[in-house]
């Protein structure tokens, strides 16, 4: 067919955009991600953050739960006005292992706990304070529920 010539001069318009505004963006953006993973790895136990630690997108973090399954961190984020998703992009809306996660060396086990948040040209510090904050007792309540975790700390010696 015809090539959709309003379609392809509309990104290239848009791309042109985004390229003057990028720097800003990022500078934005890294600060508030590596906020967000430091936050989270020093509040969460059992936590594996997935992908380089600085070659990453400016505005994701992505990571995976031991122990608790990331649809039910999802359902409890969402309640608090917290938007995440789980798995990686490219199995979201599927309840199944992500390939790229086991790929990436994850197992099966911790990949069901995984979880992907974003900072965006709008996010504020207090924006990523505030979920450092809302998702470990999250976490608590969802490993309190989990026969893995339960079993986890008995082979551990932490419960009888």
């Amino acid at each position: 067919g015809t090539d959709n010539v309003p379609g392809i001069v509309g990104m290239g318009r848009a791309a042109e955009i985004a390229a003057v505004d990028l720097k800003r963006r990022m500078e934005h953006m890294v600060p508030l991600r590596d906020q967000l993973i430091k936050g989270l790895s020093e509040r969460i136990s059992h936590v594996v953050f997935t992908g380089h630690p600085t070659q990453r997108l400016p505005d994701t973090a992505s990571f995976c739960v031991r122990f608790v399954e990331g649809e039910a961190m999802l359902m409890h984020l969402d309640m608090l006005g917290i938007a995440a998703s789980s798995g990686s992009s490219c199995t979201s809306r599927a309840l199944k292992a992500s390939h790229v996660l086991i790929a990436m060396g994850l197992s099966h086990e911790s990949d069901q706990g995984s979880l992907l948040l974003t900072v965006g040209k709008d996010t504020q510090p207090e924006d990523v304070c505030y979920a450092i904050e809302a998702l470990p007792p999250i976490v608590d309540r969802l490993r309190k529920m989990s026969p893995l975790y339960t079993k986890f700390l008995k082979e551990q010696g932490e419960v009888k």
